[in-house]
């Protein structure tokens, strides 16, 4: 069996539904974030995941991410790994696009990256180390992280470069799968009605 990752993002939380960027500002999921997690976890234990058995899960040490990890079912499985913390927003942390775009109108973080905070090369080492873990073994793994990491680590899955990340979305407690198709790497993306559409490279 080809070895497939399982990316679910964290519920809502007051800075998500602001569009704040929350990078390592622990801010805990309010009750839709929570009951968002419910939701993930249920779709997880239905068919064609049934509580995925055998599956190996981490999650970032974050409270919005772990606490979604464990309203979804998994916290007992999980391990925390700092490597899933969200990108370091440095200046830009707490900031909306808009604030920052009022000073920078042409900014994209896939391209421009942030002050003070991680670079792109620190960010792409991130999601390498974790797109390796993944396909260390013919196993899956599930984890539990943040929009822009989890993004970062789509692009990587695919063989692209850290912008590729601008062009993939990620809502609240959604799922993506990254796995194979035809012999290359792809992502799925489930909702609770099912499977949505499977994308290469040149798709998402």
């Amino acid at each position: 069996m080809a070895p497939r990752i399982l990316l679910a993002r964290h519920g809502q939380t007051q800075w998500s539904v602001q569009g704040n960027h929350t990078g390592r500002t622990d801010i805990p999921l309010l009750d839709t974030g929570r009951a968002g997690a419910k939701l993930l976890g249920e779709r997880l234990h239905r068919a064609p995941w049934a509580g995925l058995p055998g599956v190996e899960v981490r999650t970032s040490p974050l409270v919005r991410a772990a606490e979604t990890c464990e309203i979804a079912g998994f916290g007992e499985r999980a391990e925390r790994w700092d490597a899933l913390m969200e990108w370091d927003y440095g200046a830009y942390e707490g900031l909306t696009p808009a604030q920052i775009k009022a000073d920078r109108p042409d900014w994209l973080i896939w391209r421009d990256g942030v002050p003070e905070g991680e670079s792109l090369a620190e960010v792409t080492a991130r999601a390498d180390e974790v797109v390796g873990w993944a396909r260390s073994a013919d196993r899956d793994v599930l984890v539990f992280a943040h929009g822009h990491i989890l993004r970062a680590l789509a692009a990587r899955w695919l063989g692209e470069d850290l912008l590729f990340g601008a062009r993939i979305r990620l809502e609240p407690t959604s799922l993506s799968v990254l796995g194979w198709a035809y012999g290359a790497p792809a992502v799925e993306r489930w909702n609770d009605t099912g499977h949505l559409e499977l994308h290469s490279p040149s798709g998402v």
